[in-house]
This record gives C-alpha cells, sequence and structure tokens, in this order.
C-alpha cells in the first residue's frame, strides 16, 4: 500500500513537472530586460521580454515580438536552451505514459507485477533524464542574459521551468523508491488470487470432513 501511494505521488509530480517544463519551453518570458535604464524603462512603462524563441516589447500601447532568424549567431546559452528543453519536452511524453500504464490500477491483461515494476523504474530513469535536460538551461540561461546590459527580473517562464525540473527530480526518485523487488511480485493477479482461493477451499476440507464423520456416528 506504501508503495503504491508513493508511486501515485511521484506520477502526479512528474506529470505535473512535464507540464511546467513544456510551458517554459513554449513560452518567451524568461527575462525581463530594459535597454534604457530601469528608471527610464518605469517611465516609458517599456519592457523587454526574452526567450529562447522570441524577444518581445511590452509597453501600454505596444506589444511586438520578432524571431531569432539567425539561429547560428545566437549566444551560445539560447542555442543550448533550445535543444535541451525541446529534449526534454519530447521525453517527457514516453515518460508518462510508461508511468500510467505501470499504475497499480492499470492492469494489461495476465501480466507479472514485476513488468510493472519494470515500467515504473523505466519512467522513473526517463524523468531524471527529462529534469537534468532542463535544468542546464534553466541555470544558464538567466546566467547569459545577465551578461548583457539591461537585466532587470527573471520571467515566469524560468519559475515555471525552474518548478518543473524540481518535480521531475521529486518524481523520478520516488518511483524509483517505489519498486517493489520481493519475490512474490512475479506472480500473476489471477494466479494470487488462484493461490488465495486453493488455500481457503483447503482450509474448509478438513471440516467438511469432521461434519461427515459425526453424522455417521450419529447414525
Amino acid at each position: 500500500m506504501a508503495n503504491s501511494c508513493l508511486q501515485l505521488c511521484g506520477f502526479i509530480l512528474s506529470s505535473l513537472g512535464w507540464l511546467g517544463i513544456v510551458i517554459a519551453t513554449s513560452t518567451n518570458y524568461w527575462v525581463t530586460m530594459c535597454k534604457y535604464g530601469p528608471n527610464t524603462c518605469k517611465k516609458m512603462d517599456e519592457l523587454i521580454s526574452k526567450g529562447p524563441w522570441e524577444e518581445c516589447v511590452i509597453s501600454t500601447a505596444l506589444y511586438h515580438c520578432s524571431a531569432y532568424t539567425q539561429i547560428l549567431e545566437l549566444p551560445a546559452h539560447i542555442q543550448t536552451t533550445r535543444a535541451l528543453m525541446i529534449t526534454a519536452s519530447i521525453l517527457g511524453l514516453p515518460a508518462v505514459i510508461l508511468l500510467l500504464m505501470s499504475m497499480p490500477c492499470i492492469s494489461l491483461g495476465n501480466e507479472a507485477h514485476s513488468s510493472k515494476n519494470k515500467r515504473a523504474i523505466m519512467g522513473g530513469v526517463l524523468m531524471l533524464i527529462v529534469a537534468l535536460c532542463a535544468l542546464v538551461p534553466t541555470i544558464w540561461f538567466p546566467i547569459g542574459a545577465n551578461m548583457e546590459p539591461g537585466l532587470m527580473s527573471f520571467g515566469f517562464s524560468l519559475y515555471t521551468g525552474w518548478v518543473g525540473t524540481v518535480f521531475c527530480l521529486l518524481g523520478g526518485v520516488m518511483l524509483m523508491c517505489s519498486s517493489d523487488s520481493s519475490p512474490s511480485s512475479s506472480r500473476t493477479y489471477q494466479d494470487n488470487n488462484h493461490f488465495y482461493y486453493s488455500k481457503q477451499g483447503g482450509g474448509n476440507l478438513p471440516a467438511a470432513s469432521s461434519n461427515n464423520h459425526a453424522k455417521s456416528a450419529h447414525v
């Protein structure tokens, strides 16, 4: 029961973390910058939001985004962020599918419980890889942006990436710890039921024979 609860918590954390990484990958509010100085930008109410895909100008009267077209001329932290965040988003999908198929409430035919454990461990390993892939760009991107003049604050996309990375790390560790390696776990669900009912039937045989012997003695 404890392993099932731990596995369920790991699945929920991993799924939420993967969704956070996908949101961080697809949005561009990673850092907020100002080219004219903080006081001037506050008076003009004009800020620049940068992400791995676009640079957006945000003001009360204007919202304009320009995509990065010169891919080879981009800084290393932007190219690395693109590659690793896309990898994390892609690897998260089969990880979530494996974890969903390893849930105790889902049965795929007459499969052994050890098969579910293998899928849970494999999904947990994939989630740890997803977390590591997202950890590098979410740390490197703000460091690279800090080298440019005008950095003011971090955006919600970066915070979402950090939270998603932590959730994937915690979920992957919980899933790795929830695996049951006992010998009895290799039995199938029907085998366990058959073993249980055979024990129940075997336990009732002496009672039935004693009743027959009492009836014969009475006659």
